[in-house]
């Protein structure tokens, strides 16, 4: 039985490179931390903010903090380092927390288009459909969710059996490189139900996203004035933002043909998604949406501004 992989995602990479891909991912690492640090502090100190939105997009920014958290620190190490190696039960923890984080992500993504649909299209129901209890159970269950898939996506693919090589031809802990080291009858159909389960709760919370916002922009064209459509659409924005990147760049990344170079290329792409996609999405909430960026300027203002002003 296999008791340490080896990671080799960087090892093709020209090594004039790698210092300055690690100082951009370094960079983009630190401000995405700070970045979604700023929301929350934002939106806890700012009583204006204290809304569903603005706690489900708490909820998105601790989600992204642990996503990246979880991989981009030993992927910075390892664009350094000459030690690659990872043992079994690490590499398991960074596929279950990845996992776990990372579906979670897609859930409130889903949950934050609801909650736009009931905006806009009941908002006389609004306050009692997303009261705080509500919104708290919505939270606790996006979050319970990602546990799950993580659990069982993570114990499905450790529980076989790693008998040929060690070597990981990825920068960290990748399911579908995983399972090509694994050996038995059942890797077949393990590697077919991994994908479908994970294609099938990916897909699942887009398919919810669009249904949400085909009746968001049905509601927003029957308002008379452009001004109201205009100010209604502009609560979407940043969302529906996050939400093209995000299942932009995965579409990138595991849909595109292979190439003679595939593996280079994947790991790049790879790479740039764990780090970028995260990196954007406070930029995106912040630029975006003027209510979180008035509050953002406001509470700068209070804390580094002369008393006396």
């Amino acid at each position: 039985m296999v008791s340490e992989f080896i990671l080799v995602g960087f090892s093709n990479f020209p090594p004039r490179l790698l210092p300055a891909f690690f100082l951009l991912y370094l960079l983009m690492y630190l401000f995405t931390l700070l970045g979604n640090l700023i929301i929350m502090g934002t939106v806890w100190s700012e009583h204006s903010l204290h809304t569903p939105m603005y706690l489900f997009l708490c909820a998105l920014s601790t989600s992204e903090i642990l996503f990246t958290v979880t991989l981009t620190p030993r992927m910075l190490v390892d664009m350094l380092s000459t030690h690659h190696t990872i043992t079994f039960v690490a590499c398991a923890s960074q596929m279950f927390f990845s996992f776990t984080f990372g579906f979670t992500h897609s859930f409130l993504l889903m949950i934050m288009g609801y909650d736009r649909y009931v905006a806009i299209c009941h908002p006389l129901h609004y306050n009692v459909l997303m009261s705080t209890r509500t919104c708290a159970h919505l939270v606790s269950w996006t979050w319970a969710g990602g546990s799950v898939m993580g659990m069982m996506v993570t114990l499905i693919v450790f529980h076989l059996t790693f008998c040929g090589s060690n070597v990981i031809h990825h920068f960290g802990c990748h399911v579908l490189s995983l399972l090509k080291l694994s050996c038995g009858k059942e890797t077949s159909s393990v590697t077919l139900g991994v994908i479908l389960v994970c294609v099938t709760a990916l897909m699942g919370c887009l398919f919810l996203i669009i249904l949400s916002y085909v009746f968001i922009v049905a509601a927003i064209l029957r308002i008379p004035s452009a001004e109201g459509r205009h100010k209604t659409f502009s609560t979407c924005v940043s969302h529906l933002t996050v939400v093209i990147v995000h299942y932009g760049f995965a579409s990138t990344i595991y849909l595109k043909p292979k190439g003679p170079h595939s593996m280079d290329s994947n790991t790049l792409m790879a790479t740039t998604y764990t780090v970028f996609t995260p990196f954007l999405s406070p930029i995106i909430f912040s630029l975006r949406n003027k209510e979180l960026k008035n509050a953002i300027k406001k509470s700068f203002q209070r804390k580094f501004s002369p008393l006396n002003s």
